[in-house]
């Protein structure tokens, strides 16, 4: 049993508990909630830090930053957050200084770029140190990532276990495993990103993670609070806008929307902003710590969110916000791609539904 519990926990810190599962809300009672959020969550405290397998981000050197791809948004005031989530409230009034927004999530081919240049290891990439580990058997100690792999049949909702597996080998360049590859999809949203690997990037890009308020600004696009980012309705004109779940979770994705999993960047409509997949494709890293309660004691001005994380399903844990849910997202089971959720995720995991965007300051 002990041994079972050790594999648990390693296979939680490389990101077997996926990020869309940590981040959705499920359409049950609280204590239904409570519950599959124990099942859904590591327990952090007394883990074996995994520091020895980080390289930092200040080993790469910074960019001077481009705006090719990039939109400029004029600052101005909103209402951030959202009722229906309990650490999205309350609703207050933020306002942020203008910051240019990349277009588009950061794709395979420009992430390539990243590697090639400076030779990065992403952090599903990285060897393991058994010290860290006693007790865990030494083929379970390799690299890899969390991969959604759908069920035969419907399941219980209690246990993402259930369709998550954890891959060796699955990384950024391997998507689902060693025999996969990002070719012919180059354009894709680029996936198993941890929160060291997107600083790391937008470090060397001459850029940086947006702040929680820029983010839900940009994805308002000037239109205000609404259901969804891009209105009231799911499907406006009886047409789907962005890459989520269709049909019965987590065993049969109907796409009806075209896609079972990631879609190329630029495939659903732009906002009025002219930025793409605010919701869903991949959630996306945001720079803000993470705390349930923040709203209630945020700043009025350019919020940088907390000074501290803290996540009462982990306490131990260093998580950061994560924003726009992903393609397996749906009313069935997830919902937090509506507008003003918080999503949130432990800055060392990853998985295949989570990437991320830059921003960058007016020079």
């Amino acid at each position: 049993m002990k041994v079972l519990v050790k594999e648990f926990s390693v296979l939680c810190f490389l990101g077997l508990i996926a990020l869309a599962s940590l981040s959705c809300e499920k359409k049950q009672t609280a204590e239904e909630k409570r519950k599959a959020d124990s099942l859904a969550h590591c327990i952090a405290d007394g883990m074996p830090s995994r520091a020895s397998a980080i390289r930092n981000a200040s080993n790469v050197t910074a960019g001077k930053g481009d705006t090719t791809g990039m939109v400029w948004i004029n600052g101005g005031k909103f209402l951030m957050g959202a009722d229906e989530f309990p650490d999205s409230r309350p609703m207050h009034e933020v306002s942020v200084d203008g910051f240019y927004m990349d277009k588009t999530e950061v794709t395979n081919a420009e992430f390539a770029a990243f590697v090639k240049a400076t030779n990065y290891k992403t952090v599903a990439e990285r060897p393991l140190n058994p010290a860290d580990y006693p007790g865990v058997p030494a083929d379970k100690l390799v690299p890899g990532s969390a991969v959604f792999t759908p069920t035969p049949t419907r399941v219980s909702l209690d246990n993402p276990l259930q369709w998550w597996n954890y891959v060796p080998g699955a990384n950024w360049a391997h998507p689902e495993g060693p025999s996969s590859s990002t070719k012919g999809r180059e354009n894709y949203p680029v996936v198993h990103i941890s929160y060291e690997d997107a600083a790391a990037y937008a470090k060397w890009a001459g850029k940086r993670l947006p702040t929680e308020a820029e983010w839900e600004f940009a994805a308002q696009g000037g239109r205000g609070n609404h259901t969804y980012y891009w209105g009231d309705e799911l499907k406006p004109g009886n047409k789907w806008v962005a890459n989520i779940y269709q049909g019965s979770f987590p065993d049969k994705n109907t796409k009806e929307d075209g896609f079972l999993a990631t879609a190329p960047v630029k495939t659903f409509p732009a906002n009025p902003y002219g930025i793409y997949d605010l919701d869903g494709n991949v959630w996306e890293w945001c720079e803000d710590l993470y705390r349930p309660d923040y709203y209630a004691k945020s700043e009025k001005s350019n919020p940088q969110g907390p000074s501290d994380s803290y996540d009462p399903d982990e306490p131990g844990a260093v998580k950061r916000v994560q924003r726009g849910g992903s393609f397996l997202c749906s009313d069935d089971y997830c919902i937090r791609y509506k507008a003003g959720s918080r999503g949130k995720g432990e800055v060392t995991s990853g998985s295949n539904n989570l990437g991320f965007r830059c921003v960058m300051a007016k020079k």
